[in-house]
């Protein structure tokens, strides 16, 4: 079983830059891959960025691709989520995901909010 508890949400201005984070617990914790995703109030949950838990390979989706950078510490299982230029329209509730097996995201998070407004 692996738990996500996500952090660094908050209310930011226009241009501002954020870090979230997320800490995973389980025993042992291993898995394929972990990712970000955002769900705006009345849309779809949306793939930010994915990293490879083993190798780092990082993988970027969507309009925020070149705004973002993820990165992971497999040692203390926590992964990041920067974020710059921040935009009133990624306004959202972030989420982060594990992938265990490659065959797609089976945890989640409870999500952080992040507001974008001047």
């Amino acid at each position: 079983q692996v738990q996500l508890v996500e952090s660094g949400g908050g209310l930011v201005q226009p241009g501002d830059s954020l870090t979230l984070s997320c800490a995973a617990s389980g025993h042992p914790f291993n898995v394929y891959a972990m990712g970000w995703f955002r769900q705006a109030a009345g849309k779809d949950r949306v793939q930010v960025a994915s990293i490879n838990w083993a190798t780092g390979s990082q993988y970027y989706f969507g309009p925020m691709a070149g705004r973002v950078t993820i990165s992971r510490d497999n040692v203390k299982n926590t992964m990041d989520l920067q974020i710059r230029g921040l935009k009133p329209e990624d306004t959202a509730v972030y989420y982060c995901g594990a992938d265990p097996f490659s065959l797609g995201y089976e945890y989640w998070g409870q999500g952080t909010q992040v507001t974008v407004s001047s």
